[in-house]
């Protein structure tokens, strides 16, 4: 596999190689696009292949990867007659990012640099630090003060130099940008790199697949940054545009009530927050956002879609989780936000939620 792809930034047009290791766009400071056209998935051929989300091959911009886990495939399991849960706690590091971790760290491990950096409120940077293991890579993790023991565990169990920044999610995410600047830097971000996006897409090709080649009505996904949410329209427009589904289904965003700026820009018609939300505590810790570097595009795919947003308090997520429980699902309090959101206000149709991570990593939300 050649790295013929290159980023384009959707905002101003620049274009980069990806052997440049320039993790942002140098005149927007946003985050890069992929110039990548997927292909067609044949759904008969399927049967014969890998059962990981690298069956998808065709749809993918990195092929035949070295640093797999086995990432992907996660069950599809009835919660009512109408709701459908896409368990993708069931991961190697117990959450969905792995899906994106891999795509990252298998093209760090193409492109040799010295180190590579990510930045995370735990479950990102765990994914990042167990892929970088398995590729012979060394990698440095920074995340906030308040990050869960058990995630902080886990990224010093791979091996990772760990720093932990004081402050919120925002300053982790700053001091790992100056650190990204330094020459032979790769930066892992789940934010400005697309090759993390075209990893999560795979969620939607494996309900797609699961369905016997249809897409529910609604997808409901829970939006901090984003990457879940824009991984799934990329795969709906895939999937549409080569005429394997008829109809695209609604994306319904989901955030917390404590710190929701998307939600709040999507009910006054922006096409980006006014300002960054301030920073208030939430057990939702993953999607605790203040300002999405990818908000035009998340509020653009949510309204293309014909879907919404939805916030969810603190009581609501708690109440969420115990339920969850309760059906013998432990999922942890950013995990179980649609559930929440779906419980409290039913859709009609169809609906698949996904339960993003896994209880063991942080334990029941406090009262």
């Amino acid at each position: 596999m050649s790295l013929s792809a290159g980023y384009v930034c959707p905002v101003c047009g620049t274009r980069s190689p990806v052997s440049a290791l320039t993790w942002c766009c140098p005149g927007c400071r946003g985050p890069w696009d992929l110039d990548f056209t997927a292909g067609p998935v044949p759904r008969a051929a399927l049967a014969g292949r890998a059962g990981s989300m690298w069956r998808y091959e065709e749809a993918l911009p990195l092929s035949d990867p070295y640093c797999t886990l086995g990432e992907g495939r996660t069950p599809l399991v009835r919660l009512t007659d109408t709701v459908s849960a896409k368990l993708d706690f069931l991961m190697p590091t117990l959450s969905f990012k792995d899906r994106g971790a891999v795509m990252l760290a298998e093209l760090a491990r193409r492109l040799a640099p010295r180190r590579v950096i990510a930045d995370s409120s735990g479950n990102a940077g765990t994914a990042v630090a167990a892929y970088c293991a398995r590729a012979g890579l060394d990698c440095a993790v920074y995340v906030p003060e308040g990050t869960s023991a058990k995630k902080l565990e886990q990224i010093r169990a791979h091996g990772a130099r760990l720093t932990v920044v004081p402050g919120d999610r925002e300053a982790a995410a700053r001091a790992a940008r100056e650190a990204a600047g330094e020459p032979g830097t790769f930066y892992a971000s789940h934010v400005f790199n697309p090759y993390f996006l075209h990893g999560t897409k795979t969620y939607v090709y494996e309900i797609w697949e699961d369905l016997g080649g249809r897409l529910p009505g609604t997808l409901v996904v829970p939006v901090g940054n984003g990457t879940l949410l824009l991984g799934a329209a990329l795969a709906v427009a895939e999937l549409h545009r080569h005429g394997l589904i008829r109809s695209r289904p609604a994306l319904v965003a989901v955030q917390a009530e404590a710190v929701a700026p998307l939600a709040e820009a999507f009910r006054t018609g922006a096409d980006r927050p006014a300002a960054p939300a301030p920073a208030r505590p939430t057990i939702a810790e993953g999607i605790a956002i203040p300002d999405p570097p990818r908000a035009r595009q998340v509020l653009r795919a949510v309204r293309e879609s014909g879907g919404t947003f939805r916030t969810v308090t603190e009581e609501q997520i708690r109440a969420a989780q115990l339920d969850l429980a309760a059906r013998g699902l432990f999922v942890e309090s950013t995990g179980v936000a649609c559930w929440a959101a779906i419980t409290a206000e039913p859709r009609d149709g169809d609906v698949v939620v996904p339960l993003c991570g896994a209880g063991a990593k942080s334990g029941l939300a406090p009262a």
